[in-house]
């Protein structure tokens, strides 16, 4: 919903005398790209865990962990691109809400990175006791979520400058 909110107010404000846009930096078609491939990662680490094959689930959450701290390079090196260009927190436009709304959606990555980092210590367990597959569920389903969350945000920033 807050997303929703922050886009519906892009919409609303964009149409001001004194909106300034701003060119999407190439950086953040890679961070796309890699959030994309992220999401095939977490799908086939599930398949894994469901599958009990422990050493590709360890590999695949991991790649999944990596990838996910290079989608937060990504925009991290995004927001400087922009911040060179001049387009910072002042003023009235589609930069400021991009810091914002990419800012959020960055610290969501950050708190599923977290949640891997939880489920892959977990799974370095000698013995394990249960192979039930939940936790592994909520956290694949989130981390899908954020990378849906991040299309919609890019296709929508790309569509309404």
């Amino acid at each position: 919903m807050m997303f929703a909110g922050l886009t519906s107010a892009y919409i609303v404000k964009r149409g001001q005398a004194n909106w300034i846009g701003f060119d999407m930096p190439r950086i953040f078609w890679y961070s796309t790209a890699i959030i994309l491939v992220s999401s095939g990662t977490i799908q086939l680490a599930f398949k894994s865990f469901k599958d009990r094959e422990m050493r590709r689930y360890r590999i695949l959450m991991l790649i999944t962990m990596l990838l996910g701290l290079a989608f937060v390079g990504c925009q991290l090196a995004g927001f400087a691109a922009l911040w060179s260009k001049g387009i910072d927190f002042r003023g009235s436009g589609a930069g400021q809400f991009l810091y914002v709304i990419a800012g959020l959606h960055t610290v969501h990555v950050l708190g599923g990175v977290i949640v891997l980092i939880v489920q892959w210590i977990r799974s370095q367990r000698k013995k394990v006791r249960s192979y039930a597959s939940t936790p592994v569920e909520i956290a694949a389903t989130y981390w899908h979520f954020v990378d849906l969350l991040w299309v919609y945000l890019f296709v929508f920033f790309l569509w309404l400058q």
